[in-house]
């Protein structure tokens, strides 16, 4: 069992497509784009090529099967982290599999939890986003994002998942008043073992302030 520190939880933001970008709405009605959408800059180059070399039709397939698969395998770290009992039998055994693999991380790792998917924004960096999850980690409050992928990741090439958790920790301490210094990604890797990283949140938000300022220049 987790244990679940008292939070006052914010209010839960709504979202606005507008020209093809998704902002959330602040509570002052303010229009923030979604962290993802800043560091989508790093890999939309990469993915444009590979749906270039795959086929439209097939990169759309892949596409939809890995987001459905990351969406579930998310949803059965949440669902135990928040200790909701998880019918194992109604799981697909290939996300079975890769939850199996964070699985450990979590009990050994995990000291108790201020939330997941907990909406989150800050006027600093005037952007916005909902965070996996929160926590006390090995000593540290800590950004725990969790991922799945076909095959493992190199270091240099997800930089985009440390600037982005590095928002959320940023966006976290605006909100609640609690620093957070450190920055953890764990992957599931299908048909293969796992993958954990372990950052800090100054090493990579300045990267992500850039990221900010280039996308905001390119909006205007």
């Amino acid at each position: 069992m987790f244990k679940h520190l008292d939070l006052e939880l914010g209010p839960d933001l709504k979202t606005k497509n507008k020209d093809g970008t998704r902002y959330y709405v602040t509570p002052s009605g303010e229009l923030y784009p979604s962290v993802t959408t800043i560091t989508s800059q790093l890999t939309k180059a990469g993915i444009q090529a590979w749906r270039q070399r795959v086929g439209e039709e097939t990169a759309n397939k892949i596409s939809r099967q890995a987001s459905a698969r990351g969406t579930k395998v998310h949803k059965l770290c949440e669902d135990y982290i928040n200790n909701d009992d998880i019918d194992f039998s109604k799981v697909m055994p290939d996300e079975h599999f890769m939850f199996k693999q964070i699985r450990p991380e979590l009990d050994t790792n995990l000291e108790s939890v201020y939330g997941c998917e907990l909406a989150l924004y800050s006027n600093y960096l005037k952007v916005a986003g909902r965070v996996d999850c929160v926590g006390i980690w090995n000593g540290k409050v800590s950004i725990i994002d969790f991922k799945t992928s076909k095959k493992a990741k190199k270091h240099e090439y997800i930089t985009n998942y440390f600037m982005q958790e590095s928002a959320y920790a940023v966006m976290f301490e605006e909100r609640y008043n609690i620093p957070v210094s450190q920055l953890v990604t764990l992957i599931a890797v299908e048909q293969s073992e796992h993958q954990i990283f372990v950052e800090k949140r100054d090493d990579w938000i300045y990267e992500f302030m850039r990221l900010r300022a280039n996308w905001m220049s390119k909006s205007l």
